[in-house]
């Protein structure tokens, strides 16, 4: 294609890109600037999907700067463009050089391939209208990124997501208890923020141990396909890029990474949106000497919008580092120590306040006072007089006690930068039972504990604390009959024989060492031929996603999973509920872990832990230590961790030299550190952070509607027409699930992100849950997306022609239907879309251009018309052209007064929004400092920002179809 720079030209693949300009001649290569979205695009000369704009003498176009011009002349000058005319608001001579045309010019083209004779088939007419729909739905849909991902339907979940994936850069702590999700919550954040245009660039920073669980995570619960960053990976990267980390939108790395200067320095500079941090109690800080990982995430939270940090115990076990990590969030909120203390004594009257009003009982008179004086700004009086009405309806007294306490929570507290559940604000969680089965030590492995302790007595006290925890592992390094340990330790025996008990159940086991989960696979198949399989962290995640499968699998599958310590990080089985723990692990955070895979938020029954030990051995020390000291098996312990620290060196003492007398003693101190621990626990529970965390009835209302949303026939009934007409092999499995596969007859080449070998699917939430091997499809899955964007940005039914069989008409009556597409190109950041996105406007216009849209239902018109092949369809055209033109005309000026209403709607909606949340921002500015000025800007600015893309909105003919009445 002859090519200049300055040129003007439109994407056929891509037309809300709107106007391009060349700026770019370089090879066999040519870019373009596409100002109205700020895009750049790159094209191979030959081939590039881009069509030439030229107008001609007669036609009226628009400059930049918002005149038009009548063409009079057309001239062209080196390759450019020049048009020269009578300008329309003041009536002079003047020329305009293409390169500065308005960019949000659109192009209605249909009409010109229908005229041509280029007919689509009548099917693909009505898949694009679909598609279209199924866009518009999407977009205009307020649970856009809560849906797509694959977790189940946890209300507080949910309600955390809404509350913060909807807002701009948002800075918050994630403290939910252990087991209730918080991994979920940020990812639900981060999936919001990306679909929504808040966030392009993200960065994740976690413990080393944990990078695979939450890349596994983010690519099969949020199909997030993000990069593990290490040492290697930034000099690989470094041929592409001079700061590695700009080669990758979305990032997982260590914060050990970023504690080499130059990696932290890279870090700063590569502009992310939106900054994640695990396990952030890890961040310790004094004022007079930060770790230096908080100086790291110090650093890098002055310079990113965003920031979520998470953990599990966000106050209990250090004021002065839960005050720094506030501190990361918002530095002007939380500036001194002593001060914040003092604003915390205020809190208490507040939380009395909010337990009052949640109780359901009538609210004393001390209590209403205090209210009063909190609310001092607000009327409260018609919700109170409701709430202590007698003769009222329930629902309109909840409600109130609902507005009260929305009330309450807005102006007082730490709502908006800590979120914090626990297991005693949030219900649904099972009982755990614990059954110990004492073993007797074999001969076997007394002999090689001996041998070890007299050889291994120079190594570090945790190696051999950690080896005398595993005597198979001693036995295999001293005896040539090594593999054989299976044969004769009593473990082994006493697990087959549970295994046989429990026929219909499905138990997870969990070993510290790979080796040990294949050795007890070998075990069970060899000497009773038991189903199982195993699961560790040398298998890819293919492997594992088939294993765990296999689990999950109700006819036919494995009865028991047996996984290594790693290999179950961030896997939930919790469809089973028998957990054996075939050792123990010497920490007990990975304690905690293990039962973790199980106990988790929605777990239908009560979780039963089983341990084999050898009895007298280090097993029984470590196991009545948890048991006694810390009651970790039967309840969670969030403090554990510390009392590890704390207890740790005489522990590993006692695993290696076994003494009665001084095991009590251990046994006492753990018990009373840990009663005194929790007591203080629960005595520091903010009532009103919970209140404000688990967002009661309103969050339980988010997870109704996303099940409904879930089943929604007609929306599953257009995604499957989709995919049929794009050519996708769609094998029924049963079960709720299907197989989808690419085809040699497929519209379009290539449907990225579909595998050759295809994937398993499934409309059916609770079904994509039990199996991480099967996809959950919704309307934000990619998979619909790529669908939706194959045939929208292409020119798939954009003509058609049709004949309505009718003989109450006359024949050869004609009818001509037209899909515009309302809408404005603007940067998807300003989120527009939630506003006006691109809107379908159907036009059906009868031969006196009456609209009959309005009137005739477009499944029953479909339904009705029969199609006709492209041949002949041509020839229908072109014996109606006189009529169709001046109907075009029609069509357009109806769609012109749809598009002005739908502008108006939304000018109307976005102003009320926003100006409804910016009253509401300043007016709880003034009593909760938490609002940050920042978040105030952003709404002013984003007003007028979006006031001036709404002026810009245009229509677009996306689809054009000519029906005709016949009596054959």
């Amino acid at each position: 294609m002859p090519f200049a720079l300055g040129q003007r030209w439109i994407s056929d693949t891509e037309s809300e890109l709107g106007l391009g300009t060349v700026v770019q001649l370089e090879g066999r290569v040519v870019s373009l600037l596409f100002p109205a979205t700020g895009e750049n695009r790159t094209f191979a000369r030959n081939d590039a999907p881009l069509t030439r704009v030229i107008y001609n003498p007669g036609d009226s176009v628009k400059s930049h700067e918002g005149w038009s011009l009548k063409i009079e002349q057309v001239t062209e000058d080196n390759g450019l463009v020049f048009y020269s005319g009578i300008r329309d608001d003041n009536g002079e001579q003047c020329d305009l050089r293409e390169t500065l045309l308005d960019h949000n010019i659109r192009f209605n083209k249909p009409q010109d391939r229908l005229f041509a004779g280029q007919i689509d088939r009548l099917d693909r007419f009505s898949v694009r209208y679909q598609a279209q729909q199924l866009r518009y739905r999407l977009s205009t849909s307020n649970m856009l990124g809560l849906q797509g991902p694959r977790v189940g339907l946890i209300p507080h979940q949910l309600w955390i997501a809404s509350e913060v994936g909807r807002r701009h850069a948002p800075r918050v702590l994630l403290a939910d208890e252990v087991g209730l999700g918080k991994t979920i919550e940020a990812g639900l954040i981060i999936h919001q923020q990306l679909m929504t245009g808040r966030a392009e660039r993200v960065l994740i920073l976690v413990p080393d141990t944990l990078r695979h669980q939450w890349l596994v995570e983010m690519l099969r619960r949020f199909n997030l396909r993000f990069a593990v960053f290490d040492e290697d990976r930034c000099v690989e990267a470094f041929a592409d890029h001079d700061n590695p980390f700009y080669t990758e939108q979305l990032v997982i790395c260590s914060i050990d990474l970023l504690r080499n200067k130059r990696r932290l320095e890279q870090a700063l500079d590569a502009d992310w949106d939106l900054l994640v941090v695990d396990e952030a109690h890890h961040l310790e800080w004094s004022a007079d000497k930060p770790s230096r990982p908080y100086q790291v995430v110090d650093a890098l939270s002055q310079v990113i919008p965003g920031v979520l940090l998470l953990t599990a115990t966000p106050d209990q076990l250090g004021h002065e580092s839960h005050f720094a990590r506030l501190r990361l969030l918002d530095p002007n909120r939380f500036y001194d120590y002593d001060a914040f203390v003092r604003e915390e004594q205020d809190y208490r009257q507040v939380a009395m306040a909010a337990d009052a009003i949640a109780s359901g009982a009538r609210i004393p008179d001390d209590v209403i006072a205090s209210l009063t004086e909190l609310l001092a700004e607000n009327d409260i009086v018609p919700a109170l007089k409701l709430i202590q009405a007698e003769d009222i309806d329930s629902e309109l007294r909840e409600q109130a006690r609902d507005e009260l306490l929305q009330q309450l929570l807005d102006r007082h507290g730490t709502g908006r930068v800590l979120f914090r559940n626990s297991r005693a604000s949030v219900k649904g969680f099972p009982q755990r039972i614990f059954h110990a089965y004492p073993q007797e030590i074999p001969s076997q492995y007394q002999t090689a504990l001996r041998v070890s302790g007299m050889m291994n007595r120079n190594l570090p006290i945790e190696t051999r604390a950690r080896l005398v925890l595993s005597p198979e592992k001693i036995y295999q390094q001293f005896d040539e009959n090594a593999d054989a340990w299976w044969k004769f330790d009593p473990r082994v025996d006493w697990l087959i024989d549970f295994l046989k008990t429990h026929r219909s159940k499905k138990v997870l086991i969990i070993a510290s060492q790979a080796n040990t989960a294949l050795a007890l696979e070998e075990a069970l198949r060899t000497r009773e031929g038991i189903l199982a399989t195993v699961f560790h962290e040398n298998m890819s995640i293919i492997e594992r996603d088939k294993a765990g499968a296999f689990f999950a699998q109700e006819e036919g599958g494995a009865q028991a999973l047996i996984c290594s310590e790693i290999g179950s990080e961030g896997r939930n089985f919790q469809f089973a509920s028998h957990l054996v723990l075939f050792d123990l692990p010497l920490n007990p955070d990975l304690l905690e872990q293990r039962i973790g895979r199980l106990d988790r938020i929605g777990q239908q029954n009560d979780v039963e832990i089983h341990l084999p030990y050898l009895n007298g051995s280090a097993q029984t020390t470590l196991l009545r230590w948890y048991h006694e000291g810390l009651n970790a098996f039967e309840l969670t312990c969030p403090g554990g961790h510390e009392l590890y620290k704390a207890h740790s060196e005489q522990l590993m003492q006692l695993l290696i030299n076994e003494d009665d007398a001084e095991l009590t003693t251990l046994l006492n101190q753990t018990h009373s550190q840990y009663k005194a621990l929790k007591q203080a626990m629960e005595q520091g529970r903010d009532k009103l952070l919970e209140l404000n965390s688990h967002g009661g009835r309103k969050a339980v209302a988010l997870a109704e509607t996303l099940a409904e949303m879930d089943g929604n026939t007609d929306t599953i009934g257009s995604i499957i027409r989709l995919w049929d007409i794009l050519g996708i092999d769609q094998e029924d499995r049963g079960e709720n699930a299907m197989v989808l596969k690419p085809t040699e007859h497929m519209m379009f080449p290539t449907y990225p992100g579909l595998p050759e070998d295809g994937v398993t699917v499934t409309f059916d939430r609770d079904k994509a849950l039990s199996r991480d091997d099967i996809a959950l499809i919704t309307l934000e899955h990619p998979l619909v997306q790529t669908g939706i964007d194959l045939i929208t940005g292409s020119e798939t039914g954009s003509t058609a022609v049709a004949l309505l069989k009718n003989k109450a008409l006359p024949a050869g009556t004609i009818f001509l239907e037209m899909i515009y597409m309302a809408d404005a190109s603007a940067p998807k950041s300003s989120q527009l879309f939630r506003y006006l996105p691109a809107t379908p406007i159907r036009v059906l216009l009868d031969k006196d251009g009456n609209n009959l849209g309005a009137k005739v239902n477009y499944e029953q018109w479909n339904q009705q018309l029969s199609p006709v092949n492209r041949h002949i369809g041509s020839k229908l055209v072109n014996a109606s052209q006189t009529l169709l033109h001046p109907l075009l005309e029609k069509g357009s000026q109806h769609a012109q007064t749809a598009l002005e209403q739908i502008v108006a709607q939304a000018r109307t909606e976005m102003e009320t929004s926003l100006n409804s949340e910016l009253n509401r921002l300043e007016a709880l500015q003034a009593v909760n400092p938490n609002i940050r000025d920042e978040e105030l800007d952003y709404l002013r600015q984003l007003q007028s920002e979006l006031a001036n893309y709404l002026d810009n909105c245009q229509l677009q003919l996306d689809a054009i179809r000519l029906v005709l009445v016949s009596h054959v």
